[in-house]
């Protein structure tokens, strides 16, 4: 049996839920800024099912992104809030903050080719605001070998434990959404040495292909997927919002948990949940690990 570590599930989606307001291009930031304790009560409740990491809400806070509404400016208030919310969450438990560093500019867009040294820079400004409060960083959704070099750079030397998220074709597990082989990513991590890969925001279905191909780049690893029913063209649009992507009904608690523990028994150590995978998933998988004899960390 093994030692595993949970991440929670879905933040932004959750906190868009719960706020019951209209969706926005700023998606869960928004609900931030107009909602902030409800980012506090997120977090706790997935503690309260059994998660040992809370995802910070800083996934898409990026000056890029508000930009767009002349708030780019806002970004050093905006981390500040969601560190603040994590740690008010985390009193009292045992338990990690994964700082959030999301795509610069849009979801599932590897077309929009951010320069690695230009994104690093950008990327660097966030770390340098969340390293003193966060136990490590967690780049997620990584859809091409250059959004990866950009995001690596600008954590490299941070100071913290870095964790590599990747994201693959619905229908192909062993490609990049950029359509690359996963496998291209090997260079990126032999140089920049990230202390996990991950594969996240991607269908369940997809990731046991990609599971042996990161197990090979010699670092501990594991996934975390989405429930849509997959990326809308409607999505990948600019400035979109998350009306446009559509939940799946036939991913319960249990039917993602059996997808989860067969990660687990591909060798995954860090399992979890992304966009639409929310607390009862996250509570029946804490379940399934503890009766299988794993130990959650």
């Amino acid at each position: 049996m093994a030692d595993i570590t949970l991440l929670d599930g879905s933040i932004g989606q959750e906190l868009v839920k719960r706020s019951g307001d209209r969706a926005t291009p700023l998606w869960s930031t928004r609900v931030m800024m107009d909602h902030p304790d409800l980012v506090a009560d997120v977090h706790g409740e997935y503690f309260r099912r059994g998660a040992t990491v809370a995802t910070t809400n800083t996934y898409a806070v990026h000056r890029s992104r508000l930009a767009r509404v002349g708030m780019e400016d806002q970004v050093p208030n905006l981390i500040d809030t969601a560190l603040t919310q994590a740690e008010r969450a985390r009193e009292g438990a045992e338990a990690r903050i994964a700082g959030s560093l999301g795509p610069l500019l849009a979801s599932y867009r590897p077309d929009l080719n951010p320069d690695p040294l230009d994104a690093a820079g950008k990327f660097g400004e966030l770390v340098a605001l969340m390293a003193p409060r966060v136990d490590l960083f967690l780049i997620e959704t990584v859809c091409s070998v250059q959004e990866g070099e950009g995001a690596l750079r600008g954590t490299d030397g941070c100071g913290k434990p870095v964790w590599l998220g990747l994201s693959v074709m619905d229908d192909d597990g062993t490609r990049l959404r950029s359509g690359e082989p996963l496998a291209d990513i090997e260079p990126l991590v032999r140089r920049f040495a990230p202390d996990a890969v991950l594969i996240n925001c991607s269908r369940p279905e997809a990731i046991p292909a990609a599971l042996p191909i990161i197990e090979q780049l010699g670092r501990p690893f594991g996934a975390y997927a989405n429930g849509f029913t997959g990326i809308s063209q409607g999505f990948l649009e600019d400035a979109p919002t998350v009306d446009a992507l559509e939940q799946r009904q036939d991913l319960g608690p249990e039917a993602y948990s059996d997808h989860a523990m067969a990660w687990v028994a591909q060798g995954a150590t860090i399992v979890g949940g992304c966009c639409e995978v929310g607390p009862d998933h996250i509570e029946t998988l804490a379940d399934r690990l503890r009766a299988a004899g794993h130990r959650i960390v």
